[in-house]
């Protein structure tokens, strides 16, 4: 199955070209502000510059991914198609190896045909091949992190010793220095983890704590150099101001407001250069809150908008007609039916249930107050995906209707 997919994002990678992507605006759409720094550690200039020119240190974004995009500049070349060919590849590698953790996911809380039926789907999938083909990013390596936690947070009551901790521990850190949106799912992973073994009478403090301290041993070195380079505190990224900002402020609309963003706007981009990037950052955050303070009804209109925006397809754009409207129909379909697999999963006490619950619920509330985008539920997909099987595997077709004077024969 992993072989499969894997091939079959190989194959789409080469035979559509994705590799070869624009060299307008000095390839900015090769990574976009992580193909920045990439670019700006593999020629020595260190992990800086998110944009255009040289802009000094920056925590825009964490450094793991980052840093891998670095390496294959130094071996292959900066923003080369050998490059590109190589991190695409990278990515899809990591999106054929999901189909593990959900099948061992679906098989653990479903059934082995919701398992099979939930991994094929993930291998076979367009909209799931989509993104490992067409961006350099670090969404696939996410998404494949927090599927292994997923299912490494449901076996936790029945393992011992120190090594599950330490695993624990070690993949949040790894995911924190990937993609910081996962940590939100972290306080009801470990809570989940302590009340299930509690309901065995395992002990788990001492195991959490150990966790913890392997998670703070993790991201230390980069808080660190954050602490040391920009003379306060930053946990792992800087941007989140910003974020709001682009979300709220005049003009907003629950959508992400992309033309108020550096890389869009030569304005923005002078301020940000003029002030630096801690108090860019700070100023827009400013800026954000005294808007959401103004009138808090609207902002929340406005987080209404954006939690319809999430799981129902943002607002298709003028002139995509049918297409668009089809697309958003699709997207609102697979959460109507991951909500409804959720549900009946909860009544029917399937192992599991809450955890699917708590990661729905946990996971996309930052999204809800600065902006959404349908990349940014692509790390939960693999659990939607199997609430989403599961449903449909319960489904049984409705017994025809016996008239008056028929027999029923078994």
């Amino acid at each position: 199955m992993v072989l499969i997919a894997l091939l079959l994002r190989l194959g789409y990678i080469v035979g559509d070209h994705t590799y070869k992507f624009k060299t307008l605006d000095d390839n900015f759409s090769f990574g976009f502000e992580m193909g920045r720094i990439g670019r700006s550690l593999a020629e020595g200039h260190g992990f800086s510059s998110p944009f255009s020119g040289s802009t000094g240190p920056t925590a825009w974004e964490p450094p793991l991914y980052p840093m891998l995009i670095a390496g294959v500049f130094k071996l292959f070349g900066v923003y080369t198609r050998a490059s590109a060919l190589l991190l695409l590849s990278i990515s899809s590698l990591f999106s054929a190896l999901t189909c593990i953790p959900i099948f061992l996911i679906g098989l653990r809380c479903f059934s082995e045909k919701v398992a099979v039926w939930s991994a094929w789907t993930w291998a076979l999938l367009p909209n799931v091949i989509f993104w490992c083909t067409r961006w350099v990013w670090e969404t696939s390596l996410a998404t494949l992190l927090l599927a292994w936690i997923f299912w490494l947070t449901l076996i936790a009551e029945e393992r011992e010793g120190w090594k599950p901790w330490i695993q624990f521990g070690v993949l949040w850190g790894i995911a924190a220095l990937i993609n910081t949106s996962l940590l939100s799912f972290l306080p009801a992973s470990a809570l989940w983890i302590w009340w299930r073994r509690a309901k065995l009478g395992k002990p788990s403090l001492p195991g959490l704590l150990f966790a913890s301290m392997t998670f703070v041993a993790c991201i230390a070195p980069w808080v660190i150099r954050n602490q040391l380079t920009f003379g306060q505190f930053i946990f792992i990224r800087s941007n989140f101001g910003v974020e709001l900002r682009l979300g709220n402020g005049p003009g907003a609309d629950g959508t992400w407001m992309d033309y108020l963003h550096p890389t869009k706007n030569v304005g923005q981009l002078v301020l940000y250069r003029q002030l630096g990037e801690i108090a860019y950052i700070e100023q827009r955050k400013r800026e954000a809150l005294a808007y959401i303070r103004e009138d808090y009804a609207r902002f929340a209109r406005l987080s209404l908008n954006r939690f319809i925006y999430y799981w129902g397809g943002l607002p298709s754009p003028s002139g995509s007609g049918l297409a668009g409207v089809l697309k958003n129909s699709l997207f609102l379909a697979s959460s109507v039916l991951a909500f409804w697999g959720l549900g009946r999963a909860l009544r029917r006490r399937r192992p599991g249930a809450w955890l699917f619950l708590w990661l729905a619920l946990c996971y996309p509330l930052v999204y809800y107050i600065a902006f959404p985008h349908p990349r940014y539920r692509h790390p939960i997909e693999p659990e939607l995906g199997i609430l989403v099987l599961y449903v449909i595997s319960e489904a049984k077709p409705r017994p025809r209707h016996q008239g008056p004077g028929t027999s029923c024969k078994t």
